[in-house]
């Protein structure tokens, strides 16, 4: 598993149909080292903080293996590292696998755990110049993961990637964004979700209301 680049920006404004918005998805690579700080890396940030940043979302990564798909979809020869305004382009974390909970190691000394899958916003489809994608990139699945910080310090592209810990009760990004937002799983599914232990509270709410629905 390894870190492929390392992405940031200050937040801009940019005019989405006719008016001025605010936003830091507009994320380009760093070279060298980069610094890794409680809520986010050194020289990047987020525009609406109601929504985005914060200690659960304090990192976006978002893996490679996507790349290629959407590639194919908007008949583009390449992507820059970047484009779905993700801090970190990882290779070898599938949300299929990455689970809620797991403590991933960047690098000598970089901790962090993964919190949620990310829902995408407006501001990423003008970003991309595709306003009517919002849906279709939501149920591909492909929404890469959020994580919080528990150790600071320095990272750069090239940096190995390993998982320390995993909860038991974990249940992966693709699971947990069945159930927040593609009316997937049932009762048991729904009920071993609220188990872990590190669930954030914005998906115990989630998961609790559609709980008390089914039964």
């Amino acid at each position: 598993m390894k870190l492929l680049s390392v992405n940031a920006a200050m937040p801009q404004t940019v005019h989405i149909n006719g008016k001025p918005v605010l936003t830091g998805i507009y994320k380009t690579p760093l070279t060298g080292q980069v610094a890794v700080q409680a809520l986010g890396l050194a020289g990047d940030g987020q525009a609406d903080l109601t929504v985005h940043g914060g200690e659960h979302q304090a990192l976006y990564a978002y893996p490679v293996e996507h790349y290629a798909h959407w590639q194919n979809r908007w008949q583009k020869s390449t992507l820059a590292y970047g484009t779905f305004g993700e801090n970190l382009t990882v290779q070898g974390l599938l949300e299929s696998d990455v689970c809620v909970g797991d403590i991933l190691q960047i690098g000598d000394v970089v901790q962090v755990q993964v919190t949620m899958p990310r829902i995408p916003c407006f501001k990423f489809g003008h970003k991309v110049g595709k306003p009517d994608m919002l849906d279709e990139f939501l149920r591909s699945g492909y929404s890469g993961f959020y994580l919080r910080v528990l150790q600071v310090g320095l990272i750069q592209a090239g940096d190995d990637i390993q998982i320390l810990q995993r909860d038991v009760h974990g249940i992966s990004i693709r699971t947990a964004l069945g159930l927040q937002k593609l009316g997937e799983g049932d009762q048991k599914l729904l009920q071993k979700a609220l188990q872990v232990s590190t669930l954030v509270p914005l998906l115990r709410k989630v998961y609790s209301e559609r709980l008390s629905q089914l039964g």
